[in-house]
């Protein structure tokens, strides 16, 4: 992991975040490609802290990309810290532009999503990943090496940012399911 991640942490904005409604399947900005974006642009630098906000007021939320709150550009942030499955964990942070440079160990896992809030379904993917993005803010590359959970939610968001979710990527039918909701 590069230094400038490890030191990055959302005060870093610079600018309050603001809670912002989600979007649900079938929004037409889920199903497309979010474009490339300038890190620093105050836009951009906003848009990064309302992520950050949002997730964080939402319950279980370990990531969530601008498509999901109506945005068409390739920004997310994730944090799987306190997520059970988690084994390696970076904190919260926010990539531009990010894509995934190496990808290694492939299983299936489950997966829910706050746009498709009634579902969940089986995703083969990469339990290690490399990335390769820009941080918010201060433009900065960052390479991120990380496996298990925190790989998963990485290419989840990543896939958000494509117009992709996570039922794109079900082996089909039989590996979807209805939400369980535990009291």
């Amino acid at each position: 992991m590069s230094d400038a991640l490890a030191d990055w942490k959302p005060d870093v904005l610079g600018v309050e975040g603001k809670v912002l409604p989600v979007v649900t399947a079938p929004a037409g900005v889920l199903s497309s490609a979010g474009a490339e974006v300038d890190p620093a642009d105050p836009a951009i630098v906003q848009l990064a802290a309302d992520l950050v906000a949002t997730m964080r007021v939402s319950p279980g939320c370990v990531g969530l990309a601008a498509p999901q709150v109506g945005v068409g550009a390739q920004v997310f942030v994730v944090d799987v810290t306190e997520h059970p499955k988690t084994v390696t964990a970076h904190g919260t942070f926010v990539l531009c532009n990010a894509r995934v440079v190496e990808a290694s160990r492939w299983r299936p896992g489950r997966e829910g999503c706050m746009s498709v809030p009634d579902l969940t379904g089986d995703v083969k993917r990469a339990g290690r990943v490399v990335v390769e993005a820009v941080l918010p803010g201060t433009g900065e590359p960052v390479r991120l090496t990380t496996d298990a959970f925190e790989a998963r939610a990485l290419q989840h968001e990543i896939d958000h940012c494509s117009g992709k979710l996570f039922l794109d990527r079900v082996a089909g039918a039989h590996a979807v399911y209805q939400r369980k909701v535990y009291l």
